[in-house]
């Protein structure tokens, strides 16, 4: 099985105390968990990318806790998630795919407990210092659009040419004053990953 070759991990926490002029109390609170990687299909097509897929198994679940553990909350307290991958230049978009897909979300789930509901993605192309945005849902119920969101993490010295940026982001709570409708998440069954 393939391992995560990790040059670096980092974490960070993002807390909004005021918005629009208003105390937010307890405040807003999110974070990420980041893992810079080497690549190894840099710079060369591979037709079999289930090294990287073993590699996403790892990093949800290592990341998913460290995010938790930042939060200093239990993980069945999180209320959202989700992931991003920035591959170097040598890479390509597939990557961050095989990363990102097919076996990430399990080990993440289990690290927030339950998570029903789709883990929102994003993935793109580039150097060191480029900002990678990470979309963040309800974990368990999609149509909560109190928790529709994002976190923007960076690295000076991240990605290399032959590295791959993965990060994950939790939270504790949707956006501050949230107030466009629909589902709450008081409301929300986590059934379907929908409601």
């Amino acid at each position: 099985m393939a391992r995560a070759d990790i040059r670096k991990l980092a974490t960070f926490v993002d807390e909004i105390h005021q918005e629009a002029g208003r105390a937010i109390s307890p405040p807003v609170r999110r974070a990420a968990a980041v893992a810079v990687i080497a690549n190894p299909f840099a710079g060369q097509f591979g037709e079999d990318l289930s090294d990287l897929m073993e590699i996403g198994a790892e990093l949800g679940g290592l990341l998913g806790a460290r995010a938790v553990a930042a939060l200093g909350i239990s993980p069945g307290d999180a209320e959202s998630y989700g992931k991003a991958a920035l591959v170097g230049v040598d890479g390509e978009l597939e990557h961050a795919a095989a990363i990102l897909h097919p076996k990430l979300g399990a080990p993440l789930r289990a690290a927030v407990e339950k998570g029903v509901a789709l883990v929102p993605s994003s993935k793109k192309r580039g150097g060191p210092g480029r900002l990678l945005d990470i979309p963040l849902g309800h974990k368990d119920a999609a149509y909560v659009r109190s928790h529709f969101d994002g976190m923007e993490v960076s690295l000076s010295d991240a990605p290399r040419a032959d590295e791959i940026l993965v990060a994950i982001a939790v939270t504790d709570s949707g956006r501050p004053l949230p107030r466009v409708g629909g589902l709450t998440a008081a409301e929300a069954e986590g059934k379907d990953g929908l409601r």
